[in-house]
Parts: structure tokens; C-alpha cells; sequence
């Protein structure tokens, strides 16, 4: 059996590595393109937190001995803008403005692409193994169709989100990076892995900070399996049906899989902390002159929850601020930004046994709720969503979904250009398309989650009988 894996995967690894190279030599070409098709311009791809013009003049004002953060135009991290920033002001000849910049975007695209692939195969191992404890999956039934980290892999570089945010000069490939590393160490069991991620997702974009509940999931119990009261059934119907003798032996045999642990979590506990404080204190180091870590929290978290740029987006929340009386402003800031902790706990229980799922269910609420959304987070979760190609495949609405943001994605330049430079539109014309983009996430939500218990309750009823006949 491990000979025709093999070979099945060396017969396969060629297909998957050309498309592969064709997605990054696309990216190549369209960056070629003059002005890289004005997509650095568009607000659905560059926000106040993404755009790279923003950070190249935080970075100008920096060289100029003046706070990165003086004006209203850069609110992103300070050692991000220590990373890019040199790339940015240097210029090759007969080349397009900031390649270095996009070839960097590119590689983060392709690591990525990477971490999803292997977290993809990782997840898809354990979950064949529980399978199989339960009599229900023989792992060569398997070896002739492609996995779901290849699927997922593809789905991601080819995703057109992903390739203009990529090409349009937005920052979110790395943020992407961060929180993808941050997955594939919890997944792997690599704490030190996964508490760098994670401290470095949440110091560049903030709300991934609520993915600590999913990558200590994932340390703790493992990938994501079916519910494991299922093996609990099975273990004991099994002790019932054996002779005292062979109880005992039963009993010790390790077949509820991913028993929580609590070395890894602790490990995971002491790495995070260790990476903040290095964090904070490069932040401290690089901010000392410009008013310290407060000036610093002020300009870019409090800048976030406040929502103090009403620029539009493909978010919500631009537009309702734009509309509400100062006097509840507050309020509704609370109301928008409670949403997304609301929904954390109930989440986290009812989905503690798919971590991994968990964490794509917290980043798609979070990319539809935060304040300066980018179709960057959209090409996130929806590469994330792949890896669940095989759970998910009588869910509902997916054509509708797929039309949906097909059509979504045509509509919101088109309503853009009759509202700003055509002067035929308002801004409520924009604003339609994004309370549509918001209720299709928001149907994507439910129906995943939706086929994702379904699923579990469909291996709930092929086992049960399984158990009842041997117990009889």
C-alpha cells in the first residue's frame, strides 16, 4: 500500500507544481502590466491598512526624521514598515514602480500556498485514521483522487481575490502569511511555530487575536476529527463484547484519538509570551522618538476599533458611521466590534472537535466584520474553505455563492466608477454591492457550518448501527 502511495504521489506532484509555476508566472505578467491595472487604487483591494502608497509615505516620513504615524496616512506596523519600507524607494530601470515590493507579495503567495497544501495533507491523514478506527473509511479507497490540500492550495493561488491583492500592491499576503504560519504550527504541533504566527497576525491586523481559541484547539486535541464520543461508543460496545480477560487490554488501547494535552498548550502559553515581549520591544525601540508603544497602540489598534477613516470599502461599516449621529457613535462601535466576541464562545463549543474548521469560521466572521476589510480576507477563507472539500460536499447554496461573488466582484468597480467618476451614481449605489458581498459571507457562514454538523450526524448514524450490530 505504501508503494502505490508513492507512486500515486509522484505521479501527481508534476501536475500540481505546474500550476503552481503558472500562478506565480501570471502574477509576473500582470505585474508587468502599466500600472499593475490601477488595482492599487481600487478600495476593495487597498485599504488604509493594506495600501502600500500608505506605507511608503510613513516610511518617507520616517527617513524624513518625522513620526510615521504624523498625518492620516499610515496606521500599519512599525516593523512592517521597517520590512517593506527600503523596498519602496528603490527603483530598477525600465521596470515597474515597486517590483521588489511584488515580488515579495508573490513569495508570500506561494508559502502560503505551501502551509495550506501540507496543513491540508495533515489534516486529511488524521482525519482517515479516525475514519478508520470507526470501520468506516479504508485509507486505499483514498488513494485515487486528489487530496484536499492540493485543492485547497490551488483553490488559493488561483483565486482571482488573491491575485489582485497580490498585484495591486496590498499588504495582505503577509498578513495572510502570519495567520496561515500561525495554523500550520498549531497543526503540526510546532508550539513555538504557531505562538509566532499567531503574536505576529495579531500585531499586524489585531482581530486575529480571537484564532488563540483554534490553534490551542489544535495543540491540544489535534486535527480535526469526527466527534469523539463516537470512539467512546465504540470502545466500550467493544469491552462489552469481549471476554473479561481481553477488557483490560481494551480498555488501554489508544483509539479515542487526540487526547487533550496540556504540555503543548503550556509550551504554546510560554512562546507567545516570549514573542510578544520581543515584539514590544522592537516596537518600543523603533517608536521611542515618536511618542512610544501608546502613540503607537493609539495609531494603529485604536484606529482600527474606531473606525476613524470613513473611506469607502467592500465593508459595511464605512457607510453606517458616515450616516450615524456622533452621539452613538460609541455605541454602535461597541454593538459591531461585540458581534465578533459574541460568537466566539458558542462557536468554540458546538466546533471544538474540527479546530481547524473553527479557525476558518473565526476568520471569515472577522473579515466580514472588521473594519477595514480587502478581498485579500476573502482569499483567505476561501482558500481555507477547500480543505474541507470532502465534509462539505452536499452543502447548499454553493452555486448561488459562487454566482454571488462572481457577480459581486463585476458590480462593485462598475458602481464605483458610476458614483466617483461619473457622477450618475450615489454612494448608496457602492454601498449596495457591499451589504450584498456581507450577505453572501454570511450565508457561506451558516451553510458551511450547516453541512459541517451534517456531516458529523451522517457518521453518526453509518457508525451507530455498525456498534449496535456487534453489541447484539
Amino acid at each position: 500500500m505504501e508503494a502505490k502511495e508513492q507512486s500515486w504521489k509522484k505521479k501527481k506532484q508534476p501536475w500540481f507544481w505546474h500550476w503552481v509555476i503558472a500562478s506565480a508566472i501570471f502574477r509576473l505578467i500582470l505585474i508587468y502590466f502599466p500600472k499593475n491595472l490601477n488595482l492599487a487604487s481600487r478600495p476593495e483591494v487597498s485599504t488604509p491598512l493594506t495600501s502600500l502608497r500608505r506605507l511608503a509615505e510613513g516610511y518617507w516620513l520616517k527617513q524624513s526624521s518625522m513620526s510615521p504615524y504624523a498625518g492620516s496616512m499610515y496606521h500599519g506596523s512599525p516593523l512592517l514598515l521597517s520590512l517593506l519600507g527600503p523596498l519602496t524607494v528603490q527603483r530598477i530601470e525600465g521596470l515597474p514602480d515597486h517590483l521588489l515590493c511584488s515580488l515579495v507579495f508573490v513569495i508570500a503567495d506561494i508559502i502560503n500556498a505551501m502551509l495550506i497544501r501540507a496543513s491540508g495533507q495533515k489534516l486529511q491523514m488524521a482525519y482517515g485514521q479516525s475514519l478508520k478506527l470507526l470501520g468506516l473509511f479504508e485509507l486505499p479507497e483514498k488513494s485515487e483522487i486528489i487530496t484536499s490540500g492540493d485543492i485547497a492550495a490551488l483553490v488559493y493561488l488561483w483565486n482571482p481575490f488573491t491575485i489582485v491583492a497580490c498585484v495591486g500592491l496590498s499588504t495582505s499576503p503577509v498578513e495572510n502569511l502570519a495567520i496561515i504560519l500561525s495554523l500550520y504550527g498549531a497543526c503540526k504541533g510546532l508550539a513555538p511555530l504557531a505562538a509566532f504566527g499567531w503574536v505576529m497576525a495579531t500585531h499586524l491586523s489585531l482581530y486575529p487575536v480571537i484564532l488563540i481559541i483554534p490553534v490551542i484547539l489544535l495543540l491540544g486535541y489535534g486535527p480535526d476529527t469526527p466527534p469523539r464520543k463516537l470512539f467512546m461508543r465504540r470502545r466500550y460496545i467493544e469491552v462489552g463484547d469481549n471476554p473479561s480477560k481481553d477488557r483490560e487490554d481494551l480498555m488501554d488501547r489508544p483509539e479515542v484519538p487526540h487526547v487533550f494535552s496540556w504540555r503543548l498548550i503550556i509550551h504554546f502559553l510560554f512562546w507567545t509570551s516570549l514573542w510578544s515581549v520581543y515584539v514590544l520591544v522592537l516596537c518600543g525601540v523603533s517608536v521611542k522618538q515618536y511618542g512610544g508603544l501608546w502613540e503607537l497602540f493609539k495609531r494603529t489598534y485604536g484606529f482600527m476599533l474606531t473606525v476613524q477613516d470613513l473611506s469607502p470599502n467592500i465593508g459595511v461599516l464605512w457607510y453606517f458611521f458616515a450616516e450615524v449621529f456622533d452621539f452613538f457613535r460609541n455605541f454602535f462601535l461597541i454593538v459591531f466590534h461585540g458581534n465578533i466576541l459574541f460568537m466566539i464562545l458558542p462557536l468554540a463549543i458546538r466546533l471544538k472537535h474540527r479546530p481547524y474548521f473553527l479557525a476558518f469560521v473565526y476568520i471569515a466572521i472577522s473579515s466580514m466584520l472588521k473594519s477595514y476589510p480587502s478581498v485579500g480576507d476573502s482569499a483567505l477563507y476561501l482558500g481555507l474553505l477547500g480543505l474541507f472539500v470532502n465534509e462539505l460536499a452536499d452543502m447548499q447554496f454553493s452555486f448561488f455563492l459562487f454566482c454571488g461573488y462572481i457577480g459581486v466582484s463585476l458590480l462593485s468597480p462598475v458602481m464605483h466608477n458610476l458614483w466617483i467618476w461619473r457622477g450618475t451614481g450615489n454612494a448608496n449605489f457602492y454601498f449596495a454591492t457591499a451589504m450584498a458581498y456581507a450577505c453572501l459571507q454570511i450565508i457561506l457562514v451558516v451553510e458551511s457550518v450547516s453541512a459541517m454538523l451534517n456531516h458529523d450526524r451522517k457518521l453518526r448514524k453509518l457508525s451507530l448501527p455498525e456498534l449496535q450490530v456487534g453489541k447484539t
